[in-house]
């Protein structure tokens, strides 16, 4: 028996550090999922074990022990006592780009995990997985949201928008240690999801297009110049905003028709891969 799951991809339309707590940064982010995803294949093992097998994007020498969706499956075996899992990931969303691709293996791995043994209501599956990682909870329902604490704090956003993006990925990526830790010796951005969150509910693209911000920006042209030069030549393009999503390195444009994104990804002469995306509501 198996069972197979999408763990989509998300962009950060704003992302301001408002503190720290107990080590961490705390955020206040507008998020949203994009329709890029990795595909999960789940299966029952009679005993207590977990194998993964990555493929696509670089990952198929991967360590177990490096692996998110490894560790979501043990801790899902740990809380509620089930035998193990095979587990195979065909990976189609870019590691080290900033799009929560790690996060969503391993929500995607609980919500599988769940399908297959039935143990797990949705508040058993969102405190494991704030165990795994800052915005792992998030990713168990993606959609649109703002995320405020280290993360792990979840508002869902109503808005009847589905968003157009062209993704831009610099070679190489940034580190998000690195980032933070260059965050915090450089002078703090100041900006504020709330007028993206306002636009967002009332349906205003461009409002919200000029309302895109992040704080970690300027520590990551620092570790990756690529990120500066994508969001110039984005910027070329007259899109409603251009913004990096998490500690990069990914860059993208917001455009206000999918016709927009695909004319500028055929216009655009850059050396970044591209990838024209769209927000996307996941149904769980």
């Amino acid at each position: 028996m198996g069972v197979r799951v999408k763990a989509y991809a998300k962009l950060n339309l704003t992302l301001g550090i408002t503190g720290a707590e107990g080590g961490y940064h705390t955020l206040d982010s507008l998020v949203c999922s994009v329709d890029l995803y990795d595909l999960i294949k789940i299966k029952k093992r009679k005993d207590g074990l977990v194998t993964v097998e990555m493929h696509g994007q670089g990952t198929e020498l991967l360590p177990y022990e490096e692996n998110n969706a490894a560790k979501a499956a043990e801790a899902y075996i740990r809380e509620f006592g089930t035998c193990g899992a095979d587990i195979v990931i065909y990976k189609n969303i870019p590691v080290g780009a900033g799009l929560g691709g790690s996060s969503a293996d391993a929500a995607g791995v609980l919500r599988g995990m769940a399908m297959l043994y039935g143990a797990g209501g949705e508040r058993d599956l969102k405190r494991l997985s704030d165990t795994l990682g800052s915005d792992t909870g998030y990713m168990l329902t993606g959609g649109f949201a703002r995320l405020t604490g280290r993360g792990e704090k979840v508002e869902p956003v109503e808005s009847k928008l589905r968003l157009d993006f062209l993704l831009l990925l610099p070679r190489g990526g940034v580190s998000t240690a690195e980032c933070y830790r260059l965050y915090d010796a450089l002078p703090k951005m100041c900006g504020q999801s709330q007028p993206a969150a306002e636009a967002l509910k009332a349906g205003d693209v461009a409002g919200l297009g000029k309302s895109l911000f992040n704080a970690l920006y300027a520590p990551a042209i620092r570790l990756n110049g690529g990120v500066e030069t994508a969001f110039k030549e984005l910027q070329e393009f007259a899109p409603s905003g251009v913004n990096m999503t998490g500690s990069g390195s990914g860059v993208y444009a917001l455009f206000d028709s999918a016709e927009m994104c695909a004319y500028v990804k055929s216009r655009y002469r850059g050396s970044c891969a591209t990838i024209q995306l769209k927000s996307y509501i996941p149904k769980i």
